[in-house]
């Protein structure tokens, strides 16, 4: 599915209203009964039902919902905003539509506003601005705001709640954000609701189709994606009767310090568990009975030291290298993991204490294999392109690092997100907060060096491991709950949901 910036949200709007064809003011009555059936499925008639609509079109929506919503039996309020006596065409159409109708109560305001008492009891729809805003809300609209988001009312919002920008909200004002309840959003989602800080002000969100034209969706680009199950299902290789080990690839997995183990178990197991054909597993020798107790699938290699990785590994036999989980970070691992990267020449995966090492020599990211998969998590982000102030910077940073180094970078988290070389970002679905547990990151590494040993391209490996991990999260959620969960538990769910990912009926 494609996030759509502002500006092009609009641009398939006219593209819709050119091509159906279709008046504006008929797509924005559509958009409107859309907007009405998704209300009554949530609050019945006798939720009194108070509107605050704005001069443009998010406005007109708002208007419009409230004449249906009298129609169909709801006791409606709605406030028009016309301060600056200048509405939109269709706001203005679905004014008089809304001054004809005797079952709505009508203000519009021009000068002095007298805000309604907003009790318990009462659903606010605000309709205030929508997806065009450009810039942070001031004066009497932020009074506005901040009068709705202090009453005890519950709030739905049309596509965007009102003061929060469609993509970057660095500098925004938060006390100037209007705090939804519900965000009906029309059609497509948001970049920004993909952001961790905005959560507070979207509540629950849901998409509504209301008919804009898919061939001006697959024929409008654009770099920001959801990701789809059966774009992932679709991914997935059937194994041939007579096909042995060989035949799924020889992995390496670098990974796990004295006192560290667990993380090399971790990922060793996930590899496993994702279907490798063959693992080896280079640990310090101290970590040798550990591996060979809880991981016997697994061919144990020892590194020279006792306690660290120390000694790096000539990677022509392998199909694909991951280093990185529970690694340490003394000076004998900086240097051999700096020699190792030099060494691979085929794309590799790289995690955790590996990326911390590379933040203190960024100059070796020159020597990342071209297609190597970095999953870090933001603050190891940041360790590595500076601090950001908001997600949409690091999004902005981190698609700077992707197609400055030609590599693909998993940036964790919920939603997380796949960055690929060119600078498309994928955002994945799957997963929920119970995956916010130790461990949970080693899992992905083992997931995505067990695909990218299978013969799946980096693209490939980093959108269907994602997608996996989440999923693999939400099954073992659906047995466990959020709060029991473990890594461990994630391990033994990988199983299943490629199960259930590969009998998709979406397929």
């Amino acid at each position: 599915m494609k996030i759509f910036p502002s500006i092009q949200i609009k641009q398939l709007d006219a593209y819709t209203i050119e091509h159906e064809p279709i008046s504006s003011i008929d797509l924005m009555e559509r958009a409107a009964n859309a907007l009405t059936n998704a209300i009554i499925k949530y609050w019945g008639q006798e939720t009194p039902v108070i509107t605050f609509a704005g001069p443009g079109n998010n406005g007109g929506d708002a208007l419009a919902v409230s004449r249906l919503l009298a129609e169909r039996g709801y006791q409606v309020k709605a406030i028009l905003f016309n301060t600056g006596e200048h509405l939109s065409e269709d706001c203005t159409i679905n004014k008089e539509r809304l001054e004809q109708n005797s079952l709505v109560d009508f203000t519009e305001v021009t000068s002095k506003f007298e805000p309604p008492v907003l009790g318990k009891d009462c659903l606010v729809i605000d309709g205030l601005f929508g997806s065009g805003l450009k810039k942070t809300l001031a004066g009497g609209f932020a009074a506005v705001v901040k009068y709705i988001n202090a009453s005890p009312a519950t709030v739905v919002s049309i596509d965007l709640p009102s003061g929060l920008m469609c993509e970057d909200n660095t500098y925004n004002i938060k006390g100037h954000i209007i705090r939804a309840d519900r965000t009906l959003s029309l059609q497509l989602p948001k970049l920004s609701f993909f952001f961790a800080e905005n959560t507070e002000y979207l509540g629950e969100w849901e998409l509504l189709d209301i008919n804009i034209s898919q061939k001006g969706i697959e024929e409008t680009f654009t770099t920001w994606h959801l990701t789809e199950k059966n774009q992932v299902s679709s991914l997935i290789k059937p194994r041939k009767y007579f096909a042995h080990k060989g035949n799924f690839g020889n992995a390496l997995l670098i990974a796990g310090s004295y006192g560290m183990a667990g993380a090399s178990v971790l990922a060793a197991k996930a590899c496993l568990k994702t279907g490798v054909g063959i693992l080896n597993v280079h640990v310090p020798l101290k970590n040798n009975d550990i591996l060979q107790t809880t991981v016997p699938e697994a061919i144990v290699q020892h590194d020279m030291h006792e306690n660290c990785f120390t000694t790096p590994v000539y990677p022509d036999n392998y199909s694909a290298v991951a280093i990185g989980p529970g690694l340490g970070q003394s000076e004998e691992t900086t240097a051999a993991l700096l020699e190792q990267i030099k060494l691979c020449q085929e794309p590799m995966v790289i995690d955790a204490d590996a990326l911390n090492i590379l933040s203190d020599h960024r100059q070796s990211l020159s020597s990342v294999p071209r297609g190597s998969i970095l999953t870090p998590h933001p603050k190891e982000l940041e360790r590595l392109v500076g601090k950001c102030e908001s997600s949409f910077e690091r999004l902005t940073k981190a698609r700077d690092l992707a197609t400055n180094y030609k590599i693909y970078i998993v940036l964790k988290g919920a939603y997380s997100v796949v960055i690929t070389p060119e600078g498309n970002c994928y955002f994945n679905p799957t997963g929920n907060p119970g995956m916010a547990t130790a461990g949970s990151g080693d899992v992905l590494t083992g997931v995505l060096l067990s695909l990218l040993s299978q013969g799946y391209t980096s693209e490939e490996s980093c959108k269907l491991g994602v997608y996996l991990h989440g999923l693999a999260g939400d099954l073992a959620k659906e047995k466990l709950g959020e709060i029991g969960m473990t890594a461990g538990d994630i391990v033994e769910s990988l199983p299943f949901a490629i199960v259930k990912l590969a009998q998709s009926t979406d397929k």
